[in-house]
């Protein structure tokens, strides 16, 4: 298979074929979600039952938020048998102004690949040195990066005119409607998304729910996860699990990538709502709440949290033998001058899964 890199190059849509640099080398970038575009009144004006108005993130560009922020504690967690030892420390990997590291999923060579807010590209971090490749750049505002296990690699598309972007193996819109109108007709906001082995994607929205693409990009939904933030499916992707507050939810997946049974499968316990998360070798669930990684069974008991600094809204399983866990932590002022993003990293016993990337 291509490395993502090349394969972006062949294609054309690479930003740039430069060398890594480090973070002070890129622009912070100043892209818009939907939800802070004044051009969303105009779009949603035109569907057939418009979704009710969603509070605007942000704050005014003020002195009083342009300074830069402390950097957030780095706690050291407990140890959880088979999961972390006693001792480990998060290390920075990473660090950057503005709202711009978000989708963490595992790269090659113990790469890891995320997605840009502000700065609309999606980028390959070289965690052992700092630096970072632009590998896709005009990514209207994309978010959430999930690989399937059959290779292709979609975003999700945060701002006006969003939804499902498959960047490999060929660049195209996946999906962008819903019954005929635009995504920005449901109301919410994109938040993260799972590719499945079908060709298929699952993607959640806060303030809507859980929505199906199949591989035609024809998109269900799902009702009662209001919530909706992480999503991510267990190793052998017959459950699909998302976070919807300050619960995990799970559904099982049909032969057709339908769901049913949705059920409360877990409560968080470290922080405050669940964000985005991972899985395991052992089909362990990891969910980010904005202060740890609470770790849950595959039958939902819990095991413990991993303390993180406080901001940590997403983790993934990444490095050369996938034992170590990823988190992207968000601090300062969203959608002001002082926004900053790290990623950080911390070593675990527990081994990511190695079928998929996420």
């Amino acid at each position: 298979m291509k490395s993502p890199l090349a394969a972006a190059i062949f294609l054309g849509f690479a930003a740039s074929a430069t060398a890594q640099q480090p973070a002070s080398a890129f622009d912070r970038g100043h892209s818009l979600q939907a939800g802070q575009d004044p051009g969303l009144a105009a779009v949603v004006a035109k569907c057939s039952t418009p979704p009710k108005p969603a509070p605007v993130r942000g704050g005014a560009a003020t002195a009083a938020n342009s300074a830069a922020p402390p950097d957030p504690v780095l706690p050291a967690p407990e140890a959880i048998p088979g999961v972390i030892a006693a001792g480990q420390v998060w290390k920075v990997v990473w660090a950057w102004e503005g709202n711009n590291a978000d989708g963490p999923i595992a790269g090659e060579n113990g790469s890891i690949l995320f997605a840009n807010n502000d700065a609309s590209n999606v980028m390959k971090l070289d965690p052992a040195t700092g630096l970072a490749t632009v590998l896709f750049d005009r990514t209207n505002t994309g978010g959430g990066l999930s690989r399937s296990k059959n290779g292709a690699l979609f975003l999700a598309v945060r701002g006006i005119g969003g939804g499902i972007e498959q960047l490999e193996p060929r660049r195209r819109m996946f999906a962008n409607s819903f019954q005929g109108e635009p995504f920005e007709c449901v109301g919410g906001s994109v938040n993260d998304l799972m590719a499945d082995a079908r060709g298929g994607v699952y993607l959640a929205i806060s303030g809507s729910g859980v929505f199906y693409a199949n591989p035609q990009g024809v998109v269900t939904k799902y009702e009662g996860a209001p919530n909706a933030n992480g999503i991510i499916l267990s190793p052998d992707e017959k459950t699909l699990y998302v976070t919807n507050g300050g619960v995990l939810i799970a559904f099982d997946v049909q032969a057709d990538g339908s769901l049913k049974n949705q059920r409360e499968f877990a409560k968080l316990r470290g922080g405050q709502g669940g964000d985005g998360s991972a899985v395991d070798a052992e089909g362990r669930v990891y969910v980010a709440t904005g202060a740890s990684a609470d770790v849950f069974s595959p039958g939902g008991e819990f095991l413990g949290s991993i303390a993180g600094p406080r901001g940590m809204h997403g983790v993934a399983f990444g490095g050369k033998d996938k034992k170590t866990l990823f988190g992207i932590v968000f601090y300062g002022g969203w959608g002001t001058p002082s926004a900053r993003n790290q990623i950080v990293a911390i070593p675990l016993l527990a081994q990511g899964y190695k079928g998929r990337a996420k």
